[in-house]
This record gives structure tokens, C-alpha cells and sequence, in this order.
């Protein structure tokens, strides 16, 4: 498969079979998120890779209650490491920081995609039972929760805006 059409079939799953992922599965997302660009070449993230049920729920349950992220095999927390600020200022701290882990986000869930994966990008949750939940160091922002496992059904396609919305070409 091409990387456009992982792209077009990529969905928000949010119902998952109760499957394990291989470590050989696991070990391809990690390259995925490791191998992501980020301002500077900095490397300023650090992901978490939940599979504890009770972490899982108690995860779930800080995240309005989304509760099919407990039932993902994996629950992976995206987070932005504060110290970019000192190599870029504010708007490391403001802008490349969500970036950097946007970046990374996109590489896992194209690799999931490509491992026939579902994966939904949470952004939904209170931040500071987040880092409670996680023991995070004052360093590192959670930015987003990705549920990662094997999608029990696999929804229709959303609708897109026209391209001509979207896009300006200027020449």
C-alpha cells in the first residue's frame, strides 16, 4: 500500500478486539514515533506505553470518561518536554513543542494503519490527573492519548472539505 492510501483508510476507531500486538508490532510504532521529525532535531517528547488495565482505566476515566480507552490494548500518552524552551523561547515552549509530538503522533498512527491497527487521537483529558496518574516530571506536558489495538469494526469514511476550502494556490 502506498503511504496516500494508509492515509485514506486511516480511521478514529474506538471499539477493539481484545487481541495483544506483537512485540515486533510494538517495536515498529516505536521507530515510527522515534524516526518523526522535530525542531532542531531536539527530540524534545517522551511517549508512554500503557498496557496495565487499572492505569488504562484510570486514564479513561480522566479523559470525560471516554471509556474505550480502557479497553485498548495499548494506551500510549504523547508528551512535550518544557525544556525545548530553552533552545527556541517561547515559541518552542508554545509551538514546536505540540509539533514535535504531532509529528510523531502522525508517523504512529500511519505505522499502526500499516499493521492493521485502529487508533484514535484523544485530546480530551485533564492534564494535571494526567501527569498524577503517570508520575510525569514538572518537564513534560501530556499532549494527547492514542488507544492502539485491533479494531473490532472499522467505520465509513468521514466527509472532507473541498480541497478548494482548503487550499490557495499562490503563484
Amino acid at each position: 500500500m502506498s503511504v496516500l492510501e494508509i492515509i485514506k483508510k486511516r480511521r478514529s476507531i474506538r471499539k477493539f478486539k481484545p487481541d495483544p500486538i506483537s512485540e515486533e508490532v510494538i517495536d515498529k510504532l516505536i521507530e515510527a514515533i522515534i524516526w518523526a521529525p522535530s525542531a532542531g532535531n531536539k527530540q524534545m517528547r517522551k511517549f508512554f506505553f500503557v498496557f496495565n488495565k487499572k492505569i488504562k482505566k484510570e486514564i479513561a476515566l480522566t479523559s470525560l470518561y471516554q471509556m474505550f480507552i480502557e479497553e485498548a490494548p495499548l494506551v500510549i500518552v504523547a508528551c512535550g518536554d518544557k525544556g525545548i524552551e530553552r533552545y527556541y523561547g517561547k515559541r518552542g515552549l508554545e509551538n514546536y513543542l505540540f509539533c514535535d509530538v504531532a509529528a510523531s503522533i502522525q508517523n504512529l498512527l500511519l505505522v499502526a494503519q500499516e499493521e492493521g491497527l485502529g487508533s484514535c487521537w484523544v485530546g480530551a483529558f485533564d492534564e494535571e490527573e494526567i501527569k498524577k496518574i503517570l508520575n510525569l516530571s514538572e518537564n513534560l506536558i501530556p499532549v494527547a492519548i492514542i488507544p492502539v489495538g485491533y479494531p473490532q469494526k472499522i467505520p465509513s469514511p468521514p466527509p472532507r472539505k473541498d480541497k478548494n476550502s482548503l487550499i490557495e494556490v499562490i503563484k
